[in-house]
């Protein structure tokens, strides 16, 4: 029999990674994503299986964190060996904007979707996506010992997460755990985060599509690695003997104004001819650096990030030039692309995100 697992917020970045590799493995994977009249599944359609076959083994339902008695329905029927919670509100500057919806979806919804596995009475592993935006304004690298005082609600609502992990796993038993992941970006990377805009927007430049890049503050530093490595951490964390809580990270730091140079270097632009900044996309409160040391992830779980930041600019500059170039036509390296025009409140492309 293979294993099952439930992922939650699968129509995500990490998500979809997660959702390839556990197949790869040979589990039967099962996806949580909300109800939309539009479609919101586009990194995961080279995932689909018709459900009618006997081979199938990748499954969707619709639920919500919000809503417990959904979720007790689907732990019965699925019985997952593994629980993975990737789902919430995971913009940082939207959240100064829905402090409130956030804590409900990040924070709070880890609670109910562990409270739901107890009462359920499920046997599973439970892995809980917390992040480094815990630690907020901090002096050197991170590790699982260091102090948390997030500077953002997005960072508080994680802090309630990851406690609340700690506490089901410390009273009921469980086996869960929190991986503290650092920013990890890819192709995949929605355009509301900062990486992406960048990225997308050099391909547009390049193309002549468009002129100029509008940025908030260059001076943050942030410790990026590649989501598709990132999520095989997270795999590796639930096959540990014992439950623990892991730093993942690639223990380099790298300036927004870094990522911004190199991405347009790679494309052959000089970014001071098409760089803009504007006040308005500077935040109230801003982490100012971001690194992580995942010695322990190294030495217990044998886990080591190879893709280093400019690795990851090229990756992500090239995958959206292609794009460009295949617009119209489906490509499960960077799917989908909207205009600012699409994105609500002016927040997408045009704010960024670290």
């Amino acid at each position: 029999m293979s294993k099952r697992a439930l992922i939650t917020g699968v129509t995500g970045q990490d998500g979809s990674y997660l959702a390839e590799l556990l197949l790869a493995k040979g589990y039967e994977v099962h996806g949580l994503r909300r109800r939309s009249s539009s479609f919101n599944s586009g990194r995961i359609e080279h995932l689909y299986q018709d459900p009618h076959d006997e081979h199938a083994r990748f499954f969707l339902h619709y639920a919500d964190l919000s809503d417990s008695a959904r979720l007790i329905r689907l732990l019965h029927r699925i019985q997952p060996d593994e629980v993975y919670n990737l789902a919430g509100q995971s913009h940082v500057g939207v959240s100064f904007d829905e402090p409130e919806y956030t804590a409900l979806t990040t924070g709070v919804g880890a609670v109910t979707l562990l409270e739901a596995i107890r009462t359920a009475g499920i046997d599973c592993r439970f892995y809980q996506a917390s992040s480094s935006a815990m630690f907020g304004n901090a002096d050197g690298a991170q590790d699982e010992g260091s102090p948390f005082r997030p500077v953002s609600p997005y960072g508080a609502a994680k802090l309630h997460a990851h406690w609340s992990t700690v506490m089901y796993r410390e009273g009921y038993g469980m086996f869960a755990v929190s991986g503290i992941l650092f920013n990890h970006e890819s192709p995949r990377r929605g355009e509301t985060f900062v990486t992406r805009k960048i990225s997308r927007a050099v391909a547009r430049i390049q193309a002549g599509l468009e002129d100029y890049l509008y940025m908030g503050n260059l001076d943050p530093c942030r410790d990026w690695g590649y989501a598709p490595e990132y999520v095989e951490g997270m795999w590796q964390m639930l096959q540990a003997d014992e439950p623990e809580d892991f730093v993942l990270a690639t223990g380099a730091s790298y300036s927004v104004h870094d990522f911004v140079v190199a991405a347009f270097e790679h494309a052959g632009l000089d970014w001071e001819k098409h760089v803009r900044l504007d006040e308005r996309y500077v935040r109230p409160t801003e982490t100012a650096t971001l690194l992580g040391d995942a010695s322990k992830a190294r030495r217990v779980l044998g886990w080591e990030p190879r893709v280093t930041a400019r690795e990851l600019v090229r990756i992500m500059v090239d995958a959206d030039i292609r794009l460009l170039a295949n617009e119209g036509r489906p490509w499960i390296d960077a799917p989908g692309s909207r205009s600012a025009a699409d994105c609500p409140d002016g927040h997408s492309p045009v704010a960024g995100d670290l």
